[in-house]
């Protein structure tokens, strides 16, 4: 029986610029939709998990045109609540070579800034659930969804939900400081945190340097052995990314399970669309955690499913469980299959 996985967060209105067009030069921008948890629920719904995601969008075209895309991809949306004004939007500039990419947020106001926690059935949304996942984004957008993610999160804990949390901490969203005073009590006690907050002031590395080449495990198990005993997290992990150029990376994921820090192996890939993959680590890390496997294999897994992400156009990744496979196996040559 397919494992029942609960989501929650903004599905957003991407607009990118037509290939690597600047924004100044665009007449036309590409319309999709995407965002951080909504990406989650994508991919797990294409494992074949019953895949549920919650927000709120507007009770109009455009919030029923979120909606439609979640569930061409097999999401369901039953507990979408409707209302408010507005769905959000970020536009993307696509980098290339030694020009990164660019976002640009037009989300104030949204749908969700707007949501009330008496408008969940949370008896109804997390009824027969085998996992929850969520994002320091959603908190990022205001008090009120502050106060629905520690809800979602203390009804979860309550029912003995496994709770996945991928911190994404946004600059462009909230400064540090209110970031890790609302997390800190959100990840209290969850079983997979995504990347740190380190509680040594003195160091000046609060938030990872993915850009950053050369890794130092010392470093890393210390920080994370801090947030074990200082938040009882089952497994805190992470990306390491080599940034060569913006279409040339290579990369690698750490996790720590309180004695073992265990790293991925590395790859080596050129990028086609960067955005969402994170989202497909997370994801693939808990597709397999939640289907019974071992924390190892689990990141071997979601490395090779973010790799692979980079691959895809657009938020979602949308490949199979074989061709990720084939991925940890080996098989990165790239040749037609025939």
């Amino acid at each position: 029986m397919a494992k029942k996985i609960v989501t929650m967060g903004e599905i957003l209105l991407r607009l990118t610029t037509p290939g690597n067009s600047r924004f100044v030069q665009a007449r036309s921008f590409d319309a999709i939709y995407g965002g951080s948890e909504a990406n989650v629920a994508v991919f797990l719904a294409n494992m074949g998990m019953e895949s549920y995601f919650l927000t709120k969008l507007p009770d109009n075209e455009i919030g029923q045109s979120a909606i439609n895309f979640l569930r061409t991809y097999g999401v369901n949306t039953d507990y979408v609540v409707r209302g408010g004004e507005r769905v959000g939007i970020y536009f993307l500039e696509k980098g290339t070579s030694v020009r990164p990419s660019k976002v640009v947020y037009d989300r104030k106001n949204s749908s969700i800034c707007d949501i009330e926690v008496e408008e969940i059935d949370f008896d109804s949304v997390f009824k027969d659930a085998d996992w929850f996942h969520l994002s320091g984004i959603t908190p990022a957008l205001g008090e009120k969804c502050i106060q629905l993610v520690e809800k979602a999160v203390e009804y979860a804990k309550k029912k003995g939900i496994p709770v996945s949390v991928d911190l994404n901490y946004r600059n462009k969203l909230w400064d540090y400081a209110e970031f890790e005073k609302v997390m800190v009590k959100i990840i209290k006690d969850v079983d997979v945190c995504f990347g740190w907050i380190d509680d040594d002031s003195e160091k000046g590395h609060k938030i990872a340097d993915f850009a950053k080449q050369g890794v130092d495990l010392k470093g890393f198990k210390d920080i994370f052995s801090s947030m074990k005993k200082r938040f009882n997290v089952k497994y805190v992990v992470t990306t390491l990314r080599d940034n060569y150029s913006a279409t040339h990376n290579a990369m690698s994921a750490l996790i720590y399970n309180g004695e073992e820090l265990y790293q991925s192996k590395k790859y080596d890939f050129t990028i086609q669309d960067r955005v969402g993959a994170g989202d497909a680590f997370a994801a693939g890390l808990v597709y397999k955690l939640v289907n019974g496997s071992d924390y190892k294999d689990a990141l071997e897994f979601a490395t090779a499913s973010c790799v692979l992400k980079h691959t895809v156009e657009g938020d979602f990744n949308l490949c199979i469980e074989s061709e990720i496979m084939a991925i940890t196996g080996g098989n990165t040559s790239g040749s037609v299959q025939r």
